[in-house]
């Protein structure tokens, strides 16, 4: 825990967690809905664009909104599924209320299990930084083998719908 927080209760930093989940989330769905509004010029147009946005809004298309709180446990796509969920113009009160539960769940994860990790990484660092190291190596490798593998598939997945789609002579979808 940072030392700023070492002597708050619990429930206040489940809170401050909390309040920075749906802070987070709501001010990247409203970015989405200014980008659909006519925010033509902002630098989040080109981030709306992205290959990354493209795949959580197929995701969003596909799913369903049930996607919204599944993405809390993810880095990296659930910045983009709420962006997308704010350019597929998906109404206020049906976001929040779909995006509360991984707001809580991202909270109790942060706020205790996330805080606990990095202290014990903190210690591990003062005891034997080479370890750390290792530790972190190892996962990194761990991360990137899965990745890799769920890449894999996607494109695999892909390239067998685009060759269904040509076969049926449906029109590609822009990626």
């Amino acid at each position: 825990m940072p030392d700023w927080m070492s002597g708050w209760p619990l429930l206040a930093v489940y809170l401050f967690f909390l309040f920075g989940a749906v802070a987070r989330s709501q001010a990247i769905f409203w970015l989405g809905r200014g980008v659909t509004a006519g925010a033509e010029h902002s630098r989040w147009r080109a981030r709306a664009e992205s290959p990354r946005v493209r795949r959580a809004t197929r995701t969003v298309e596909r799913w369903g909104m049930p996607i919204v709180p599944a993405a809390f446990l993810t880095v990296g796509f659930q910045s983009a599924v709420f962006l997308a969920v704010g350019l597929l113009r998906v109404g206020w009160l049906r976001f929040t209320l779909w995006s509360l539960p991984g707001c809580l769940v991202w909270a109790a994860l942060w706020g205790g299990g996330g805080l606990a990790a990095l202290a014990g990484a903190r210690e591990l660092s003062e005891r034997s930084p080479w370890l750390l190291a290792s530790v972190l190596l190892a996962a990194g490798l761990v991360v990137a083998v899965i990745a890799g593998r769920i890449r894999r598939r996607r494109e695999q997945a892909d390239a067998v719908t685009m060759l269904a789609d040509q076969a049926d002579g449906r029109p590609e979808l822009p990626r």
